[in-house]
């Protein structure tokens, strides 16, 4: 059995899914269901006696170490996170919390657990620890992508608190010989992606008939990854990974934000034609503080050590993510809740059109 967290979100949500189709080995899941965790990203799974979900927050150390004690799991699979950057900026209080506390109570608890294994229950445990390419900075034009030794330069309140999770995982390997593991993947897009991030937001948007925000002048360039090649690559590290180690995740897909937006505006039109085009829905706003320019991940060193390569190309994975919003517009709606909505509006205030993108 292996322990998960977070397994009701975004990536988590897909792993636990991709992990029963796949591996077929029995999980605990606990997520404390915050905004974006939803358990009906988890319908398939919900009958499913290898699945075991647990309402709760990885900061509760006696629910945690009653838990371990209980199941002892050969694994932690820890994906647990505040994860937007907007929302860093407008509280980052939550990401200290849930990143950095959150993350010191799970390794706490991991540290006791694997204290108690013997023989080779102890030798096979795993901790690993999901994280992200944003704690390394930004790039620029020219500058070669992150490797897994860049020097760490967190911009947002987010980033900085993952980046601080990081060094938590690496120092209980270094402090304590827990057998950790750290992967830092780009962005990632898919099925089941809460609808506050760039690419399923201009879905929902373009399909209301709502404008398409696009930060400044939309030239952000971003890696993306289709996240079931993440969870592919999550699969292998936890499989043949080196104890300690720390390895980078990517898609080798650079896109400028405004590249995405008309790509989906372009399979829309395809699929889901209009009158007009969607593409005359953009419109460019005020630009988010810190806004990092350029991420990009060199993915190398998965694929010389373990084997792994992403399956999807950006053009195959992104109209598979178009096709799946289109035909679950109901779980949309149901995650648009008050909350969700309050939050876009208060995000968004202010950051007036700075001009109409005649495309």
């Amino acid at each position: 059995m292996i322990f998960v967290t977070g397994g009701a979100g975004f990536i988590g949500s897909n792993f636990v899914l991709d992990w029963l189709a796949q591996v077929g080995e029995d999980i605990v899941n606990l997520d404390k269901l915050t905004y974006a965790g939803n358990l009906k990203n988890l319908l398939p799974v919900q009958q499913d006696p290898r699945h075991v979900f647990v309402k709760g927050d990885i900061c509760d150390a006696t629910l945690v170490a009653a838990l371990l004690d209980q199941y002892r799991p050969r694994a932690i699979v820890h994906f647990a996170a505040e994860s937007h950057v907007d929302r860093s900026i407008l509280g980052p209080g939550e990401f200290i919390t849930t990143n950095i506390n959150g993350t010191f109570s799970l390794l706490e608890a991991a540290r006791a657990h694997h204290a108690r294994l013997i023989g080779e229950e102890r030798s096979a445990f795993r901790f690993l620890h999901v994280s992200t390419d944003e704690v390394y900075g930004s790039l620029g034009p020219n500058d070669a992508p992150f490797s897994e030794t860049t020097a760490y330069a967190p911009n947002s309140p987010y980033s900085a608190s993952k980046a601080a999770a990081d060094h938590l995982v690496r120092s209980y390997h270094h402090t304590y010989g827990l057998p950790t593991l750290t992967t830092n993947c780009s962005n990632n897009y898919g099925p089941y992606h809460f609808p506050e991030k760039l690419i399923p937001l201009m879905i929902a948007n373009a399909l209301a008939g709502k404008p398409l925000p696009v930060y400044g002048d939309g030239q952000n360039i971003r890696d993306w990854l289709y996240v079931g090649d993440h969870c592919a690559a999550i699969r292998r590290v936890l499989q043949d990974g080196r104890p300690g180690e720390t390895y980078n995740i990517g898609g080798w897909n650079e896109k400028t934000n405004l590249e995405v937006v008309h790509t989906l505006c372009d399979i829309l039109d395809q699929l889901a034609p209009k009158a007009s085009s969607y593409r005359d829905q953009i419109a460019h706003v005020k630009d988010r503080p810190g806004h990092d320019r350029r991420y990009a991940i060199d993915a190398r060193k998965i694929e010389r050590e373990l084997g792994w390569a992403p399956a999807e190309t950006f053009d195959t994975g992104i109209r598979k993510t178009v096709q799946w919003y289109l035909a679950h517009q109901d779980w949309v709606r149901d995650v648009q809740s008050g909350d969700y909505l309050k939050w876009v509006e208060k995000n968004y205030a202010g950051r007036d059109a700075a001009q109409e993108c005649a495309t």
